[in-house]
């Protein structure tokens, strides 16, 4: 099967190749695409250095499945191109999710709402992935009323930039900046760009991709995000009020036998869920989970997960896989 990478040089298109090799995708030919200024390069894949084309080559090329992450702008310009080839394209950015007509998947969730026509399918924020993976199942059991979530995100999230300012930082090197303020040792109530509602778009995006994915329009979601100088992956603190009444310990037990959800709640001895131990990993972890005792029915949790991997490439080459095995691609 050939499969181009979009965006094969930038942090996400490399992590896509890399989960690519260690799940053993069908993969026939690689082809990895990025801007004029990276055509040429070349990338590292199974043992083979593959040179980097442009994006009109690729889509002469025909390939079967197109994995794009190369920001929204070229989604926009050259994921209906792709389409019309034949080409299935999955994109990681934010470009199509919210359009009516392509369906938003986390694999594990909804992917069942997948067909041969889809030809532009959309993966979900990075923030988001993490979180409705883990409140899917609760839903489904209990009903939630409402959500609030506060995220304390990786500088990864942000890219290459951000990565560099952060060392530079820790270095005492001035250079280019990704942020409007120091990163290292600082907190950053700003992921995105402010809205006219006073929201970032990555907390309207944790809002509005949530109703989507659950098909719930008026479920009631209330976001803050946070930027923090972390690599190994997105935190969450999530509160929830559900509809109907719940034990903890059936809530720990209906996520542990969740795909994709690793449970780690033993506060006894100091364990939960951290960035470093997510970091690498392509599960969702979830944990501190306790009854919110200023409200009935009310829970508390904390949900972390490697953004680059589930909250990027891993969910969307489970999608791809999931394509292959539905014989939809």
């Amino acid at each position: 099967m050939k499969v181009a990478v979009v965006g094969a040089t930038g942090l996400v298109g490399q992590v896509m190749m890399q989960v690519l090799e260690e799940r053993n995708f069908p993969v026939s030919e690689l082809i990895p695409v990025a801007s004029e200024r990276s055509v040429g390069k070349e990338v590292h894949f199974k043992g083979k250095q593959i040179k980097v084309v442009g994006l009109e080559t690729a889509i002469e090329l025909k390939p079967n499945i197109a994995l794009f992450s190369a920001g929204g702008e070229t989604s926009l310009k050259y994921a209906e191109k792709f389409a019309n080839v034949g080409t299935t394209v999955i994109d990681n950015s934010s470009a199509w999710r919210m359009d009516p007509s392509k369906k938003l998947i986390i694999p594990e969730v909804n992917s069942d709402v997948l067909t041969k026509e889809d030809k532009i399918i959309a993966n979900p924020n990075c923030s988001t992935i993490q979180m409705i993976l883990a409140l899917a199942p609760i839903h489904k059991k209990y009903g939630i009323d409402r959500i609030v979530v506060s995220t304390y995100q990786s500088i990864t999230g942000t890219g290459v930039k951000a990565v560099r300012q952060l060392e530079d930082e820790q270095n005492g090197v001035e250079g280019e900046k990704a942020y409007p303020h120091p990163i290292y040792k600082n907190a950053i109530p700003h992921c995105d760009v402010f809205l006219e509602n006073d929201y970032t778009k990555e907390e309207m995006k944790l809002v509005k991709e949530s109703r989507k994915i659950m098909g719930e329009p008026n479920l009631k979601v209330t976001a803050t995000a946070v930027r923090i100088p972390v690599v190994g992956g997105h935190s969450e603190s999530v509160n929830l009020s559900l509809k109907k009444a719940f034990e903890v310990e059936d809530i720990r037990s209906l996520l542990a036998d969740c795909s994709g959800i690793k449970v780690v709640d033993d506060v006894a001895n100091n364990r939960y869920p951290m960035p470093l131990d997510s970091h690498g990993r392509d599960e969702v972890f979830v944990g501190r989970i306790r009854k919110d005792e200023s409200q009935e029915n009310g829970i508390n949790l904390w949900i972390v997960a490697d953004n680059l991997r589930k909250g990027a490439a891993t969910n969307t080459i489970q999608i791809a896989e999931y394509l292959v095995e539905k014989k939809l691609v």
